[in-house]
Formats: C-alpha cells, structure tokens, sequence
C-alpha cells in the first residue's frame, strides 16, 4: 500500500485532497478510524466495508455527513458529496423500531454533485452527472442521470446535455488514500462491493 505521505502529495489539487489534519484526527485519534477514504471528523461512516468510493470520492470528507452502509453503496468517480449529506441503504422496520429492514443497494454514477443537507434513500440510483440540489429528498431512481433534481420528493427539473459534460482525470489516481492501480487488489481483500 502507498504510504499515507504520499497520497498527501499526489492528491494535492484534486476535489479530496488527503491532509495531515485529516489522517491525524482520523488514523491518529480515530474518528472515523476505519474507511480507506478521508472522513471528517464530525461526519459518521458505518459499515464501510460495503461502501465503494470511486476515484477522488471521499463520503463524509464535508463536515456532517451520515454514510450508512447496511446495503451496499456504490458511489462513482468524482462524485462529490457536500457538508450534511445523509446516504442510507436501509431505514428502520416500522414495525419494530429496534430492527433496521434489509439493506438496499444505493449506486451515484460517475461526476455526481450531491448538494449540501441532500439526503438518498435505500434503493436509489443515480446515472452519471446526476446533480442533486440542496435539501433535496431523493426517494426514487434516476438511472439515466445527467439531470438536476430538487425538491421533497426529489423530482428532475432540467436535462443536462451530455456533450456539454466534462469528464476529467487527475494526473494521479486514487481512491481515497489507496492508489487506484492498487485498488482492485484491496477491494477483493477486505470489501463486500
């Protein structure tokens, strides 16, 4: 694995850079000690081993975001996710409150945004260049993305033209603090995704 000093220097620029206050509080004090991704220290990440963060995607790396990944997550390269975000693959039984249902996978595609104090559901999915506007809901899939949805229920109210999409990549490629060319090899030893 490459050492953590050095995704400080190669991430530097990119969308999630790695710090050292972020591995500090992270791996040192253990907040949120066990993703493979910077989170900070205020967000909350559980069940990271079935949360897959593509290229330059670090859930929770905003302020006071709520990861929950009793289903599967599949979030795709570049996707950025702002402050308060909530991403939950399974809600609690309404017949039994101390139960939580079966997990339901939740997959963003590639070069998402997902807006501050947003919240997905179980079972969402989400096409490339899906933009999620702040506060919005999303309780039902949009598989073919390139859209903009708002709202409580979320409901798409613009079309993206594919062709004005820019998808780019950084010079050097990770996926959280593992380099992207080793990350397959991680990803088979210790995920569920």
């Amino acid at each position: 694995m490459v050492p953590l000093t050095r995704s400080v220097v190669e991430t530097r620029g990119t969308q999630t850079p790695v710090t050292f206050r972020v591995i500090f509080m992270q791996k040192v004090l253990g907040f949120n000690r066990g993703p493979y991704w910077p989170v900070h220290f205020t967000s909350t990440v559980s069940n990271w081993r079935n949360i897959y963060a593509g290229v330059d995607v670090s859930p929770g790396y905003s302020a006071g975001c709520y990861i929950q990944g009793i289903g599967k997550i599949y979030l795709g390269d570049y996707t950025q996710i702002a402050p308060n975000v909530g991403i939950i693959s399974a809600n609690h039984n309404v017949f039994d409150s101390r139960e939580h249902e079966t997990g339901r996978e939740v997959c963003v595609g590639k070069y998402g945004w997902i807006g501050m104090n947003a919240m997905i559901l179980p079972g969402v999915v989400l096409g490339d260049f899906a933009v999620v506007g702040a506060g919005a809901v999303v309780t039902k899939s949009f598989p073919e993305g390139y859209c903009v949805l708002v709202g409580n229920p979320a409901r798409m109210t613009r079309r993206l033209n594919p062709e004005q999409c820019i998808r780019f990549k950084n010079k050097i490629e990770y996926n959280g603090y593992i380099a992207h060319d080793r990350f397959e090899e991680f990803r088979r030893r210790w995920l569920n995704v």
